[in-house]
């Protein structure tokens, strides 16, 4: 686990200064070691957190005659299958670090190399014989990756974007086409980042650049394919999630170091919890009134069922506000999920510990967990209902007071492809042409995502709200976050469930076993039943429950985000009298504003950060 950077192409100034200031930027992500690389043709630096070869597996690495090297972020679980078949083709290996099979599987497989993989990788490979770089990005995007091309012909890349920003010349501009699809989606949706002319290069890609030319290829597409019933039993599809599961969590326990587990009140930490052979597990809570924010207590039930310890921390509110501009910075880009804070705490509880967690993410995606799959079921009676008179119905619905069952109809006269863009949906194209005082291109939410339904035209709905949720969702919220928390405090995060051998099976499941009318998750929930108390695997989805709808109703906080949404930055980019309502109308009970106001104001600490203090 570490952070990557470096550039391709010659500078005025001194290349192995400029590595460093990028390498220092990103200095968090691996602290135990440095390594660099330069030659006239390009500058690779290396941070390092050391987790498998503790004593050998410095980068960037080469290959025996010195002329491929590379730099690499992130853990290849199958390394010692690879070793072995490389090794009886010829390959000599200098160290055990899985660093090396990437090398000598490049050298071997060529671009190939990338369908013999098991793990979560970024990486960028020179092979000097060629003149010819070779970067790419993991399945799902665990890992991230980050590049430019600068007038003067440089290729510069990063894991970080603070990083690339310290290379010369890279101008600082907000990308107000990121910003504008930003309050829809509430995360960086785009290819072009909220930095103007920095790109991120997306889950399933890589890219060749050779003679200054950049080609960026997809070699991965995580199509669903669901069989039908008859084909394969529900208690067969529960034994094989029961091993699949077993299976990954043994595969990403592989480390020369001590393993943890993050341990939520859901059914999917619960269940890597169940499964891991580890002791310690991090949970974190808020102070509250109630249980419904406070996961300890269940996190500390179930590690006495399970023989497991539990290390906790329940946070404050202070403490919640105080960290934004943290943890914005180490986000990169402006993440209105209110759990990412969260995460950066137990993320921090964690590294003081340990070097490796694994966590429960991807199983919502994979296996049909999250409610809003339900959707589909609860509208199939629209199915019945021809066009012409559904479009009229919501019409009229949409002009009426607010009654019961009036958002039922509206989404009920819509496609999947009109209704659903993902897991968030923040604001719609009118609202924010409102707030924005300009709109860069007014492109509705519906069109981003409009590639990606066309992939998936003859499939269930439910499977298509799948494909849209691997492809932006679980990229640029969830796995984005669960990385880059965990960097800020030096701690490799790893994803079992988020694995391309679990992904090829649950492709395939029935539709019915992933989300029915009984419940999302359904064959998933079974199998963790097994393992678990059966309150914890039947409990409902709640993500990461933090309480900001609460605190946005109080004096204090209240006056901290009004403060900013009356801001100089504020009016360059809001209609403030517009966001002003929006929280005046939560602070009096008029509407719950909560998640629309969050997504302003977080966009407004990140700005401030990277624009106004420029602190990165």
């Amino acid at each position: 686990m570490c952070g990557i950077s470096g550039f391709i192409g010659n500078v005025a100034n001194d290349k192995e200064q400029i590595l460093v200031k990028m390498m220092d930027a990103i200095a968090h992500r691996g602290p135990d070691q440095a390594g660099t690389f330069v030659d006239e043709e390009a500058a690779f630096g290396f941070r390092r957190l050391s987790i498998i070869d503790l004593d050998h597996g410095m980068q960037p690495m080469f290959n025996e005659n010195k002329d491929i090297v590379i730099v690499f972020n992130g853990e290849i679980y199958n390394h010692k299958e690879l070793r072995e078949e490389l090794i009886a083709k010829g390959h000599i290996f200098a160290n055990n670090a899985d660093t090396e099979v990437l090398v000598h599987g490049y050298e071997e497989y060529g671009t190939e190399l990338l369908y013999r993989l098991r793990g979560m990788f970024a990486f960028m490979i020179y092979d000097m014989k060629k003149k010819l770089f070779f970067g790419a990005r993991d399945f799902f995007g665990i890992k991230p990756f980050y590049y430019t091309q600068t007038e003067e012909g440089n290729l510069v890349f990063c894991s970080e974007i603070k990083g690339i920003l310290q290379f010369p010349g890279i101008e600082r501009k907000v990308n107000e086409e990121a910003l504008e699809q930003y309050l829809s989606f509430q995360y960086s949706v785009l290819p072009e980042t909220f930095f103007k002319g920095i790109y991120k290069l997306p889950a399933g890609h890589f890219m060749i650049y050779k003679d200054g030319e950049l080609n960026v290829e997809r070699y991965f597409d995580p199509m669903m394919e669901p069989v039908r019933e008859s084909k394969i039993s529900l208690e067969d599809t529960v034994f094989d999630i029961e091993t699949l599961v077993k299976n990954s969590v043994d595969a990403h326990m592989i480390a020369d170091v001590e393993v943890g587990s993050l341990l939520s009140s859901g059914v999917d930490s619960s269940y890597v919890v169940s499964q891991f052979p580890g002791k310690k597990t991090f949970t974190v809570g808020f102070l509250d009134k109630n249980s419904k924010y406070n996961e300890v207590p269940y996190a500390e039930s179930l590690v006495k069922e399970l023989d497991k310890e539990n290390y906790s921390k329940n946070i404050n509110s202070d403490e919640y506000f105080d960290s934004i501009s943290k943890v914005m910075y180490y986000m990169d880009e402006p993440l209105a999920d209110p759990s990412c804070i969260a995460l950066y705490f137990v993320d921090q509880l964690a590294s003081e510990h340990l070097k490796v967690v694994l966590s429960g993410e991807g199983a919502d995606e994979f296996f049909g967990g999250y409610n809003i799959y339900h959707e589909p079921i609860s509208l199939r009676p629209f199915k019945f209902i021809p066009k012409f008179i559904k479009k009229p119905m919501a019409a009229i619905a949409k002009k009426l007071p607010n009654f019961k069952g009036k958002n039922f109809i509206i989404r009920g006269s819509k496609t999947v492809e009109e209704r659903f863009i993902g897991n968030a949906n923040m604001f719609s194209v009118e609202e924010r042409s409102k707030l924005l005082k300009t709109q860069k291109t007014n492109i509705p939410p519906s069109q981003i995502v409009e590639s990606c339904y066309a992939q998936v035209k003859g499939l269930n709905d439910i499977a298509k709200m799948q494909y849209i949720d691997i492809n932006f969702w679980l990229q640029g919220d969830i796995l984005l976050k669960a990385d880059k928390m965990s960097m800020a405090h030096s701690l490799e995060s790893r994803v079992p469930l988020v694995d391309i051998e679990v992904f090829d099976y649950s492709k395939k499941m029935p539709i019915n076993y992933r989300c029915n009318k009984k419940a999302t998750k359904y064959a998933f929930r079974i199998a963790a039943k097994r393992h678990l108390p059966e309150a914890t695997a039947n409990k409902k989805k709640l993500g990461f429950p933090v309480p900001i709808r609460v605190w946005l109703k109080e004096d204090k906080y209240f006056n901290i985000v009004k403060d900013a949404f009356e801001s100089e930055a504020s009016r360059q980019f809001f209609n403030t009298d517009r966001i002003m309502s929006l929280l005046k109308d939560h602070k009096a009970g008029k509407a719950d504003n909560s998640r629309k106001i969050w997504t302003i104001y977080v966009f407004l600490v990140w700005y401030k950060v990277y624009f106004e203090e420029a602190i990165a």
